[in-house]
Order: C-alpha cells, then sequence, then structure tokens
C-alpha cells in the first residue's frame, strides 16, 4: 500500500496544502486543496473519496477535481461520508448556487457523484484495501480511517479532540503508522479546545493512551503555518521529558506534502 500525502497543513500558504491524501491511485481521504498538485491522469484514476468531515479545508477540491475529470470518466466518483457530512455538501456545494449539482447532472440516472454513506465502526473494502471507520470528536458529524492492506494499517485521527473511543480501537490495531493532528500550539490551547483540535499538552495526554509496548512512528498534521514550528518544539518537549519509563518516548515526526509511505 502507497500512502501520498497531497496536503497536511491546517491553513493555505505557498508550500502549503490542506488535508489530503492519496491511497494507492484510486482512493482518496479528504480533498483539501493538496489534491490539484495531481495531474489529470492520476485525478482519474480515483475512484472513491472518503470524507473525514465537511470542514471546507477537507472538501473543497472536491467539485473542482470533479469538473476536472468528468469528460473521460465512465462511471460516477463515489463520494464516502458520514449522513450528517453528505447532507452538508449537498445543502452548502453541490446545490446549484455555489456549484453545480453533480449528483443530478449530466443525469440523474448517470450522474458525475454519488454518495455513500459511512458509520463508525463499518469497514469498507476496495480492491485488496480494508478501509474501517473510526470515532472522531469535532464540531461537526466527523471521522477518522484506518486503511489496512495485508497484517497492518495506516491509521488516520481526521480533525479531533479527546477521544477515548478512538484510542480503546487502536490498540486492538496493528498500526504502521499513525497521523494525528495537532492544530494549535499551547499559547492558543483554549482555541483548540473550543474548535476542538488538540494543542500539544492534549496530545501528551492522549498519546498516553497508547498501550504500552506498542511503538509506531506518529506524524503531526494540521498544524497551522504560522505556529507549525513552536508546535513541533512544544511537542518534542513534552516527548523528551517524560518520566514515566522508557518505553514513553514517541517515535514523532511532522508530515509534509510531497511524502510517500510504502506500507
Amino acid at each position: 500500500m502507497k500512502v501520498r500525502v497531497l496536503g497536511c497543513s491546517g491553513a493555505i500558504a505557498k508550500d502549503c496544502r490542506t488535508t489530503s491524501f492519496l491511497i494507492d491511485a484510486d482512493v482518496l481521504i479528504d480533498a483539501g486543496t493538496g489534491v490539484g498538485d495531481l495531474t489529470l491522469d492520476q485525478m482519474c484514476g480515483i475512484e472513491h473519496v472518503l470524507l473525514t468531515h465537511s470542514h471546507l479545508d477537507h472538501v473543497l477540491a472536491l467539485p473542482l477535481m470533479v469538473d476536472a475529470t468528468a469528460a473521460r470518466r465512465r462511471a460516477p466518483v463515489h463520494i464516502h461520508a458520514l449522513a450528517g457530512t453528505i447532507a452538508a455538501l449537498k445543502a452548502h456545494i453541490f446545490n446549484d448556487v455555489i456549484w453545480p449539482d453533480f449528483s443530478r447532472i449530466p443525469t440523474p440516472e448517470a450522474p458525475f457523484i454519488s454518495f455513500h454513506e459511512i458509520q463508525v465502526g463499518q469497514t469498507l473494502q476496495f480492491g485488496r484495501k480494508l478501509i474501517e471507520v473510526l470515532p472522531a470528536v469535532h464540531t461537526v458529524p466527523a471521522v477518522g480511517f484506518a486503511v489496512t492492506e495485508g497484517n497492518g494499517c495506516w491509521v488516520f485521527t481526521g480533525d479531533t479532540e479527546r477521544n477515548p473511543a478512538f484510542w480503546e480501537r487502536l490498540n486492538q490495531l496493528n498500526v504502521l503508522m499513525l497521523v494525528i493532528e495537532t492544530a494549535f500550539s499551547n499559547r492558543e490551547k483554549e482555541l483548540a479546545r473550543r474548535s476542538l483540535h488538540l494543542s500539544p499538552h492534549v496530545l501528551a495526554d492522549e498519546l498516553d493512551c497508547i498501550e504500552r509496548g506498542h511503538r509506531y512512528p506518529i506524524y503531526i498534521t494540521h498544524t497551522k503555518p504560522f505556529e507549525t514550528e513552536l508546535i513541533m518544539a512544544e511537542i518534542q518537549r513534552f516527548d523528551e521529558t517524560q518520566v514515566n519509563g522508557p518505553n514513553v518516548t514517541h517515535d514523532i515526526r511532522w508530515l509534509r506534502a510531497g511524502q510517500e509511505f510504502d506500507l
């Protein structure tokens, strides 16, 4: 399984693209601005789009990608999301005001996109890939995903705050790599709490939920560009000063757009 990081920033700026991951060549997880770095041929290879939630930084490239590739497609792009996310897309994006309703054109019988409702705990299968829908805690209905092909899985939290149910399930999985958000620095911890994002202080508490003896690379995503250096310094500081034994220090790294991982 190949995971390509198209975007992983919490906002836009030069070389900062918002959240999107390409799994192999056919599955897209979230559709932030990073999708724009794909060629038309690569976009045409995407058959399934899985959305963590409805916020603009995770969905804004979706209508543009479908529009760019519609003439070459023989089947609709399958969009998999929570019921609340689908309702938001229909009401606020594909509403014939912001963008045409691609679920009804060119015809209702053969549209450019089709919506498929998912639920937490459900497992989807695309070829050899199994994708489990994981719980997330955010200001709108939200999920994370665990993608398995073979013996281990790549896990993405999506946007989330404290989330005991996520860690309970994670500790049952053979995790090869965890991508977890940390949108704000500790000086913005109150904003992080109110917007249901993580700050380094809360991230430290969350990582304590990982069972002892479980170790895998942990990649930090969704940092705000102005705060990335501070966030990573704060994370490094707490990870170097843990006092609970040799198994506590984690392998924490900063995720970058353009990285590719073979798992």
